[in-house]
């Protein structure tokens, strides 16, 4: 057993469900394999995967109560 795996723990991968030794010699930490790693990577670059957001205030609409647009944009 190598320094870098000395209280390691073993966690389930989040690309396929397995195995994944959480240590820092395992380079694709928290991930089992390269393979789910970079299938991961692929999921957010083409954007299968997103942050949630509130919605942009449309700049046209009223302001709340007044029944008028907001002369300064935020």
């Amino acid at each position: 057993m190598s320094a870098g795996t000395v209280g390691a723990r073993t966690i389930r991968c989040p690309g396929c469900g397995g195995p994944s030794v959480y240590a820092a010699d395992n380079p694709y930490r928290p991930f089992c394999s390269a393979r789910c790693k970079n299938n991961d990577f692929g999921a957010w670059a083409s954007e299968a995967f997103a942050v949630p957001a509130d919605p942009e205030p449309d700049a046209d609409a009223p302001e709340p109560g007044t029944g008028r647009p907001d002369p300064l944009p935020h």
